[in-house]
């Protein structure tokens, strides 16, 4: 071959190299994984109860929904019997930390809540059996007392509750403004709920324990809150949405709604 095409050929295959290396796309963040938290969920203090309700409640899926980070500081918002709690222990690490928050207005319901709440809590102290990774809190409905800004908060199956009979005028409102200003900015909220037929209002949380999800939205974005994502990932189109959800034909398999909201970055 004629010395000269064989300059001009690898001129252009240096050139085309170039235009390659230059061009090439900057690494996408890899978003959050089911299978990332193995260890938050075969962790040895999740007792078999929790276990049992795996396949149902998708722990895997629902802490990548919520981008759940080691070192983030979480908040537990009406945390029941403690199942989410011990997920979020060990998704956040050592370097992180829950707070979970029961309701004194739920532990005068039922005492057991406040045991739960203390069981739930003491694997994750330290050998004093002081508060280090969970941090318990105990105070009324809408003034849990959050002692720093957090970066996620995680509400499930509890908002509908907000608007029972029992509950102030105005509760669901107070609860969404609180939540908001007890958030970084930029931080999020999850909430999971257990839907109510289109329309239902609030009866449907008093009678059925579900949530009419407009009305939801609106005391959410009311507090300027802005919904992010929504996740199917409970959906179950078979539920009527007419059965109270302690129903064992339904109990764990109600059609639910899950939602990110996102605290803006800059207000």
């Amino acid at each position: 071959m004629d010395m000269r095409l064989l300059i001009a050929a690898a001129l252009a295959a240096t050139a085309l190299a170039g235009c390659s290396e230059a061009e090439e796309p900057a690494a996408e963040e890899v978003a959050n994984a089911a299978d990332q938290y193995g260890a938050a969920i075969n962790d040895i203090a999740r007792p078999p109860e929790d276990k049992a309700r795996d396949e149902n409640r998708k722990p895997g899926e629902l802490l990548a929904f919520a981008e759940i980070n080691r070192g983030d500081v979480v908040g537990d918002y009406i945390m029941g019997g403690g199942y989410l709690t011990r997920l979020l222990a060990m998704a956040v690490g050592t370097e992180g930390k829950v707070y979970a928050f029961q309701p004194t207005e739920f532990i005068a319901f039922r005492s057991e809540y406040g045991d739960e709440q203390d069981a739930a809590v003491a694997p994750y102290a330290d050998v004093n059996g002081d508060p280090v990774q969970v941090v318990p809190l105990r105070a009324p409905l809408a003034e849990p007392g959050f002692p720093e800004p957090l970066d996620t908060i995680i509400t499930v199956m509890n908002w509908h509750d907000l608007y029972l009979d029992v509950m102030p005028e105005g509760t669901p409102e107070t609860v969404a403004a609180m939540l908001y200003a007890s958030l970084k900015p930029g931080g999020s909220l999850i909430v999971v709920d257990h839907l109510a037929a289109e329309g239902a209002g609030t009866e449907a949380a008093n009678t059925l324990h579900r949530m009419d999800a407009e009305l939801a939205k609106a005391a959410l974005t009311g507090a300027g809150f802005v919904i992010e994502e929504e996740s199917d990932m409970y959906a179950r189109p078979s539920d009527a949405r007419d059965t109270n959800v302690f129903d064992p034909a339904i109990r764990g398999l109600s059609d639910q709604f899950t939602w990110r909201l996102r605290k803006p970055e800059a207000e």
